[in-house]
């Protein structure tokens, strides 16, 4: 199994070892950033020309949230599901005669466009639908209304999430996706009570469970993946955007459930990103705000901090601070990230919060100087929080030293993609073509991407001793064939390069 694994992983992203280096051409660089400002109140050129733009990693996108709602909507017609009486979600089959999916696709568009917008944030984000519901409240309940279609069609959603990356000019993906038979064992956990005093013998009595679920677990990734590449054409000259991508998993833990039913699901996840290279990290997802994770956040802390004594290779980002003023109470909102640092998180999550944590200061001098990122949702935090423009961290990041780069969140749910983020950076946070450059270098820099970096240090220009002759000196070959992340860092400098050559297609 090791083999095939490492086989798979050495498949992804040829590199063309003679590109240049990131400072080759800084007039390029100039024009392309004077292009940029030139078009920012054009909303269609500007568009056009950040589609194309090279834009290194996405570090926060969930696979649930990744798929439209037209999506889950085809394959629920294909499988004879119905809408409810409300127009609300799918359901499974049999159905009334006016509530088949298929027939009301081609008999009835606006009843079908209702189901769209009911299964999505499509309408609220449109300013219709339901008066007296929160984009928050939409949001996160769209889940449990397109979930009867989400099932045994791993291998489709897989193929859609890469083909978005591909199609955005990614080289880089870590996706949020958690095999069955771990989220299975996860929800058969009962809601017997669990403290942080008795992680230790618990974990002596579940651990032999989860490693018996591995091996299957890790075949049925294989399988989906190698179903979700088939589908693209890799290996094809008919090969579709996606399939150059190189992409890792995170495995998400759930915080809004039983403590027994999370203790579950971290172990599953440290346990499958120890024993899995394709699995690069854990990370701890459902709402903040939920009753259930605020009243057991410590708790969740000492999990993760019990489970990085047992699995020091397992690399952590955690969900924080994804909560605003008003939605929480206020002495919810004082110290979520700063624990989330306490606890082994490299990277944070959202991290909306964070001028409203009581250590506000000292947490942010903290992630600059030990070099903790944050993965900024621009889209997300307007629709599910309210929290956009000025009223946005992002900004507040930046002017402390904290790296920050910019991810989809759930594409599909919200309507976006990851050319939108980088729309949204410039026309609502006021960003240039180098903040862009530099948020897309980070986004590998702090990646989870094995091996080590392209760049001395994260000012990306000064390049590894083994590169300074340039990419397509022996040494530096040698170099990039033993890191995944510099190989990663080093495509992208090539295409930031012919990005930056061929502007002039967009015209002036």
């Amino acid at each position: 199994m090791k083999r095939v694994l490492l086989a798979l992983m050495s498949t992804c992203c040829a590199l063309p070892l003679a590109a240049p280096l990131a400072h080759a051409d800084a007039a390029s660089e100039a024009a392309a950033s004077a292009l940029v400002d030139s078009v920012s109140g054009n909303a269609g050129r500007l568009r056009m020309v950040l589609q194309a733009m090279p834009k290194g990693g996405d570090l926060h996108n969930h696979l649930g949230g990744s798929v439209y709602a037209e999506d889950f909507l085809k394959v629920a017609a294909d499988k004879g599901m119905c809408a409810d009486d409300g127009l609300t979600r799918i359901m499974p089959a049999p159905c009334a005669p006016d509530r088949d999916i298929a027939s009301m696709a081609v008999r009835d568009p606006f009843t079908y466009a209702k189901l769209v917008d009911a299964i999505s944030t499509r309408g609220f984000q449109k300013g219709i639908g339901p008066a007296l519901i929160s984009g928050h409240s939409q949001f996160f309940s769209s889940f449990g209304k397109f979930g009867p279609a989400f099932g045994g069609e791993v291998p489709r959603w897989l193929a859609d999430a890469y083909a978005s990356a591909g199609r955005n000019n990614l080289v880089y993906l870590e996706l949020m996706y958690n095999p069955g038979a771990l989220s299975a064992y996860m929800a058969a956990g009962g809601d017997e009570p669990i403290d942080a005093s008795m992680l230790g013998a618990s974990y002596k009595r579940e651990i032999a469970t989860v490693e018996g679920l591995l091996a299957g677990t890790m075949a049925d990734v294989t399988r989906n993946d190698a179903e979700a590449r088939k589908r693209l054409h890799c290996g094809t000259s008919a090969a579709k955007p996606g399939c150059d991508v190189a992409v890792r998993y995170l495995y998400s833990a759930m915080r809004g459930v039983a403590p027994a039913q999370a203790w579950r699901s971290l172990i599953a996840g440290f346990a499958l990103a120890h024993k899995d290279p394709r699995f690069v990290g854990v990370n701890i997802v459902m709402p903040e705000d939920d009753p259930v994770a605020l009243r057991d956040y410590d708790l969740h802390m000492a999990m993760f901090r019990f489970l990085e004594a047992k699995y020091p290779d397992v690399k952590v980002t955690m969900h924080a601070g994804e909560l605003a003023l008003g939605l929480v109470p206020p002495l919810d909102l004082q110290d979520h990230i700063a624990k989330a640092i306490d606890a082994g998180a490299k990277r944070i999550g959202h991290g909306v919060d964070i001028a409203y944590e009581a250590r506000a200061p000292e947490t942010l001098a903290r992630m600059a100087r030990e070099g903790i990122a944050v993965e900024i949702n621009l889209t997300s935090n307007a629709v599910i929080l309210g929290v956009e423009g000025g009223n946005h961290p992002l900004q507040l990041y930046r002017s402390m030293g904290v790296p920050v780069m910019l991810s989809t969140d759930d594409e599909g749910v919200l309507r976006s993609d990851m050319s939108n983020e980088y729309v949204r950076a410039v026309t609502q946070q006021g960003l240039h073509y180098g903040d862009l450059k530099e948020m897309a270098r980070a986004s590998l820099e702090y990646s989870f991407a094995p091996g080590a970096s392209l760049w001395r240090a994260p000012r990306y220009g000064d390049v590894v001793q083994p590169c300074a002759g340039g990419l397509a000196d022996a040494q530096c070959k040698t170099f990039l064939a033993g890191s995944e992340k510099a190989r990663l860092q080093a495509m992208l400098e090539a295409n930031f390069d012919k990005f930056e050559h061929t502007i002039g297609r967009f015209g002036k």
